[in-house]
């Protein structure tokens, strides 16, 4: 994503004049722009000619720029595609006042965003977006027999781009010949699949997680494979496939992928597997000693009245909520655990993890020290 200009009053109102590059960065415009705001930006519109005898000529399409009030917005994560729609409110020779419009927000478009009031929050979005060293790729393969899913993980989303499912007879119930040829087929898709969707030059490790050995043989597969047709990309990158134990080959294996030790440690540099660690200490202090682990707004906030919260993980879902005093309510406790010293990461609600926190109320936190009074004593501060 790109900043093209910004302004900012000391009440927190101003604009923001921005681009987005890929479709990955869709995902950080949606959470920037809210219901309230107004979005400015070149849209094509149908338009009917008058002629001088009062007849209608056919319609045609003229490009111009529209300013709404935004009432609701609209996500596509397997196209990375945003639709905003709402009111104008901008003067223009096409588009009456107050009239409803749609507008397809799209990379390589300038938009411009105005708000009432910035929150750290967003601003910190769009700085992260725009600063590429914060970027970390990954994509993960699982599989099973006759299953597979091709996925990219961005510091965003986990998003699907292949699902490959060939029936694979059973053993006893085929011959052999029949169920290794089945299995060549699975294999091919598969690799197909990796060499249209994956770009080695941005990617820094390929997880391919199965139960049994079916990592190992598709891998050894892949090889053979891109040393017959030349493929000089997948041999050079061979040391980016990491191969990992999963349960299954569904996509919720890739959660189990990167909390294997080994893989973590692989892609210590990578932003889903840190995210990934942290909600697993969660979830193991959860289990083992509670009261270092606590979720729920009101617990979460009595531990940073005592500046206890050593990391903050909460849901970018919570800052999408169309109720403001809510969004300003997390908004607070974000910025009250950073001035204390804690550490937060705001979980994507299109990733493994940040799916998993949304089941728990969408905050949680990991204590420095023990609080045990926050359980015992629940009558205490309610929420506002």
């Amino acid at each position: 994503m790109k900043i093209f200009h910004r302004e900012l009053e000391k009440n927190r109102s101003g604009h923001f004049v921005l681009m987005a590059d890929e479709g990955e960065d869709m995902w950080h415009v949606y959470n920037i722009i809210s219901p309230g705001d107004e979005l400015k930006a070149t849209t094509f519109r149908k338009v009917q000619q008058e002629t001088a005898t009062g007849s209608t000529n056919n319609a045609r399409r003229v490009k111009t720029t529209i300013r709404l009030q935004v009432e609701t917005t609209d996500f596509d994560a397997s196209a990375c595609k945003l639709r905003v729609k709402g009111r104008n409110v901008q003067e223009s020779d096409f588009i009456k006042m107050g009239g409803y419009h749609t507008l397809d927000v799209e990379p390589n478009r300038k938009f411009t965003v105005y708000k009432n009031e910035w929150d750290s929050i967003t601003i910190e979005r769009i700085e992260n977006a725009c600063d590429p060293t914060k970027h970390a790729e990954l994509a993960a393969i699982t599989i099973q027999e006759g299953l597979a899913y091709v996925c990219l993980i961005t510091s965003a989303m986990t998003v699907e781009r292949s699902k490959i499912d060939v029936n694979i007879p059973k053993k006893g119930k085929a011959d052999d010949s029949q169920r290794k040829k089945n299995f060549l087929k699975f294999y091919e898709q598969i690799a197909a699949s990796v060499y249209r969707h994956l770009n080695f030059e941005v990617l820094k490790a390929v997880l391919v997680a199965s139960p049994g050995f079916l990592r190992e043989e598709f891998l050894n597969y892949l090889m053979k494979d891109a040393t017959e047709k030349g493929n000089k990309q997948i041999l050079e990158n061979r040391s980016k496939f990491v191969l990992v134990h999963s349960s299954n080959g569904f996509k919720h294996a890739i959660r189990e992928a990167l909390q294997d030790p080994a893989v973590a440690q692989r892609l210590s540099d990578v932003k889903a597997a840190g995210e990934t660690r942290l909600l697993q200490q969660f979830l193991c202090l959860l289990g083992s000693t509670p009261d270092r682990a606590y979720y729920g707004y009101k617990h979460v906030k009595r531990a940073a009245n005592n500046q206890a919260v050593e990391a903050l993980l909460v849901s970018d879902t919570l800052f999408r909520s169309v109720d403001n005093a809510e969004r300003r309510r997390y908004i607070a406790l974000v910025e009250q655990v950073k001035n204390n010293g804690g550490d937060v990461k705001i979980f994507s609600s299109l990733h493994v993890t940040g799916e998993q926190l949304d089941q728990i109320t969408g905050v949680a936190a990991v204590l420095r020290f023990s609080m045990p009074e926050i359980e015992e004593d629940d009558r205490g501060e309610d929420d506002p």
